[in-house]
C-alpha cells in the first residue's frame, strides 16, 4: 500500500517542523510526504525543504484549494492528510492502513496539545463522543488534521469543494454516498490548541456554527486557522 501524506501550510514556519517530524517517524513509513505551500510569505517552504519532502505551491489562498492541490499531486493510491500544527502519533498510518479493506475513506480522533491535562482529556473524549454520535447518524465528520482517502474515489466525487471551511466534512459526505467511510478510534492525532485563543466558549460556538454550515470566523483574516 502506497500512502501519500499531504500537509497544507499557509505561513506555518512555527509549527511545520513538528508535523513533519511526527509524519516521518511513523511506524508505517509513508510513500511520500507533500507540503502544499499555500501562498506563504514566511519560511514555510524553507522548513519543508529542510526535511527533504516534496513541496507543491498553491497560489490560490484557502485550505480547500491547498488540500485539492495536494490530492492531485499525490502519487500514492491512498492520501492521508494532517495539518501543519498537528502531530500524528507514531502508529497513525499503521492504524488507518489496517482498516482500509472495502473503505473509501478513514478518519480518527484529535486531542489538543499545549494545554492542561484536563483540557487535553476533555478535548479528546468530547471529540470522540461527537465522532461516534455523528457516525451513528450516518454523518461521518472527517477532519483535515486526521483523514485518509482513496485517491481514485475522492477524485470521482470531485475532491475537496471550494469552500472557506468544512471542505473535509463535505468530502466525507460525498464519499459516504459511494461506500464505507470508517472511523478508526486508535488513529489519534495531536493538534495545536491555538484555536482556543478566545477561550472554550468561543471555540465551541465557532465549531457549532461551522457544523451548521456557517464557516465565518473559522479562519483568520489572512486565511490561517486561529492562532
Amino acid at each position: 500500500m502506497r500512502i501519500s501524506v499531504v500537509i497544507p501550510a499557509h505561513n506555518e514556519e512555527a509549527y511545520l517542523a513538528g508535523a513533519l517530524e511526527a509524519v516521518l517517524a511513523q511506524t508505517l513509513p509513508p510513500f511520500e510526504v507533500i507540503v502544499v505551500d499555500n501562498a506563504s510569505t514566511d519560511r514555510t517552504r524553507e522548513v519543508a525543504e529542510r526535511y527533504g519532502v516534496r513541496v507543491v505551491y498553491c497560489a490560490k489562498k484557502g485550505v480547500a484549494y491547498a488540500r485539492q492541490a495536494g490530492l492531485l499531486a499525490a502519487r500514492g493510491e491512498w492520501v492521508a492528510m494532517t495539518d501543519a500544527d498537528s502531530r500524528p502519533l507514531p502508529h497513525w498510518l499503521a492504524a488507518l492502513s489496517r482498516r482500509t479493506e472495502g473503505a473509501l475513506a478513514l478518519y480518527g480522533p484529535l486531542r489538543f496539545y499545549g494545554v492542561s491535562p484536563w483540557e487535553a482529556a476533555f478535548s479528546e473524549w468530547g471529540y470522540r463522543a461527537f465522532l461516534r454520535l455523528m457516525a451513528l447518524l450516518g454523518r461521518p465528520n472527517l477532519a483535515g488534521a486526521n483523514l485518509m482517502v482513496l485517491k481514485e474515489a475522492a477524485l470521482r466525487v470531485g475532491g475537496f469543494p471550494e469552500v472557506e471551511a468544512r471542505e473535509d466534512v463535505l468530502l466525507g459526505y460525498k464519499l459516504a454516498r459511494l461506500g464505507p467511510v470508517r472511523y478508526v478510534p486508535e488513529a489519534l492525532v495531536l493538534t495545536s490548541a491555538r484555536r482556543l485563543k478566545g477561550g472554550w466558549g468561543r471555540f465551541l460556538l465557532r465549531q457549532l456554527r461551522n457544523l451548521l454550515g456557517d464557516p465565518r470566523g473559522y479562519f483568520g483574516e489572512g486565511g490561517e486557522r486561529g492562532r
